[in-house]
């Protein structure tokens, strides 16, 4: 397999998290909502590192410690807010394994939040995609 299908793989199952994130909005699972919107961006910026680096991809769910790793390929800058997006799902993502940090989660969850939470990852999903060299 080359650099563009393992891309392609990577894009097929980021695409479909983000499918799943809406479908879980739509249901009211406000949870799984962040949930799979940091899987559809983690895995799109897997996809991305396969064409930038090498498919050595590493082994981390940390979204921008994995964008940072070719962010000087990139041909724009990473503004502040995309970065704050990025490190937000990684927390809510890893946190939210845990049970005492899910009950906390969400407690603070609702529509208004994992609406912006989805809206927030579509842009920048859609943003990543023009970076495809």
């Amino acid at each position: 397999m080359d650099a563009q299908e393992k891309f392609d793989y990577w894009l097929d199952i980021a695409q479909y998290d983000l499918d799943t994130a809406k479908t879980m909005l739509n249901s009211g699972r406000w949870l799984y909502v962040m949930f799979m919107c940091q899987q559809a961006v983690e895995k799109l910026v897997k996809g991305l590192y396969v064409l930038y680096i090498d498919d050595n991809v590493p082994k981390t769910h940390n979204i921008r410690v994995l964008i940072e790793r070719y962010e000087s390929l990139l041909p724009e800058e990473i503004t502040d807010e995309r970065y704050n997006l990025f490190e937000d799902l990684t927390i809510h993502y890893l946190n939210g394994r845990y049970a005492d940090y899910k009950q906390k989660l969400s407690e603070w969850l609702n529509e208004q939040t994992a609406t912006d939470f989805f809206n927030r990852t579509k842009d920048v999903f859609a943003w990543l995609l023009t970076l495809k060299p």
